[in-house]
């Protein structure tokens, strides 16, 4: 149920209901419709110029790299899903552009962000400044795409804060000009890609779990990652079919078992892995590039008990996949 407020017909309404008091009354009734009145336009300026998004963190349940192009990007097959961990971004109109963040050192202009407002500046011309306000919860260099996920939703936010009018197509353009994550973080639901990641398909995802995910104390390269597999002779998977056929049927068991990350093969986490496992997790997997290695339960109560015993060792996150909000 929606509520509509009329400003203009309320304050005749109060004017008349003030003009049938005594003074005394009357007096601490204007007061009170000027309070109003005054939280009305506060409100009503806040939204005209301030938008505010969470930045969901992706995980990649299957991920083939396949041959290398031309342009140095590589081709790849991968399902990605999304998780209830999230950064927080707060947009307001400003002269210019300006960001603040809780972590100092993304500050600056190698940031997507940054480089999403350049480019929507290139767009729309005549488009005003923004000052970004983003809480940094999601950890870096972790394969859990929150560059990706910030950058796309800045862009989600801008385009219906200045009614910037961008079509699909527009999107897709200026998304996968920004990072090969970047459009599969704008849709924001599970899907899989192909290409560079600029081909995107909605899937069913009818299955509900929950994740243990460890931060190790090392980060990956995503550069040097694919350098490394790049070494490495790689054939494609057919099996994300069979996965895709396990999210659509809510067949849990083909779920956990055809989940795969092809970067597994060139960084090491088998004893993260190993560990997960012994703690209930009935899969575990690399998260992307690395370095964040998830383990996946279908049992909340074995996901808290993991993440507690874990979490004395390792920096650890207790989430759900969204499908489950």
């Amino acid at each position: 149920m929606s509520l509509y407020f009329d400003g203009n017909i309320a304050i005749n309404e109060a004017t008349q209901v003030i003009e049938k008091t005594n003074e005394p009354l009357r007096i601490i009734l204007f007061c009170v419709l000027v309070i109003v009145l005054f939280l009305y336009c506060f409100i009503n300026d806040y939204k005209n110029k301030t938008r505010k998004g969470k930045a969901y963190a992706k995980i990649n349940l299957f991920l083939n790299i396949l041959n290398k192009r031309k342009d140095g990007y590589h081709n790849l097959k991968s399902v990605f899903d999304f998780i209830d961990l999230y950064d927080e971004i707060i947009i307001t109109k400003y002269k210019g552009f300006k960001l603040i963040c809780n972590d100092k050192s993304l500050e600056n202009e190698n940031n997507l962000i940054y480089k999403a407002y350049v480019k929507l500046k290139e767009i729309n011309p005549h488009m005003e400044g923004i000052k970004v306000y983003l809480k940094k919860n999601i950890p870096m260099q972790a394969g859990l795409g929150g560059g990706s996920s910030d950058c796309a939703t800045f862009i989600y936010l801008m385009n219906d804060l200045y009614n910037l009018s961008l079509t699909n197509i527009d999107i897709q353009k200026l998304c996968s000009s920004l990072g090969a994550d970047v459009l599969p973080c704008y849709y924001g639901k599970t899907l899989m890609a192909n290409g560079i990641g600029d081909k995107i398909e909605l899937i069913n995802n009818n299955i509900n779990y929950y994740l243990v995910v460890i931060k190790p104390d090392f980060n990956c390269s995503t550069k040097e990652m694919f350098k490394d597999l790049d070494a490495k002779k790689r054939t494609e998977r057919k099996t994300i079919e069979k996965l895709i056929k396990a999210l659509d049927k809510n067949d849990y068991d083909n779920f956990v078992k055809y989940v795969y990350n092809d970067f597994e093969k060139v960084v090491d986490i088998k004893d993260i892995k190993k560990e997960l496992k012994e703690h209930g997790a009935d899969n575990s997997l690399l998260a992307g590039s690395g370095s964040c290695v998830f383990g996946i339960f279908k049992d909340y109560s074995n996901a808290k008990r993991a993440y507690y015993n874990l979490g004395e060792k390792y920096q650890c996150y207790l989430c759900k996949n969204k499908t489950m909000d």
